[in-house]
């Protein structure tokens, strides 16, 4: 919308659209760029260590298995 004498802007017509551009900006840019879904962030597993290669130990089960070296 332009701005004449007879209808100067009064900054209202604005207001709509700064909201949406603080709203944009308070969104971190790495969100903007790989947005991940709600649904997919939630089910993302948890990494947890493992037994480096070569150390297990197939005579015992996993459960009572220790990489102490005997």
């Amino acid at each position: 919308m332009a701005s004449t004498p007879e209808q100067p802007l009064d900054g209202e017509d604005l207001k709509a659209l700064r909201e949406e551009i603080d709203e944009l900006q308070a969104v971190p840019q790495e969100e903007l760029l790989s947005p991940v879904p709600a649904d997919v962030e939630q089910e993302e597993l948890v990494p947890h260590p493992t037994d480096a290669i070569g150390s297990e130990k197939w005579d015992e089960p996993a459960d009572e298995e220790h990489l102490d070296q005997e």
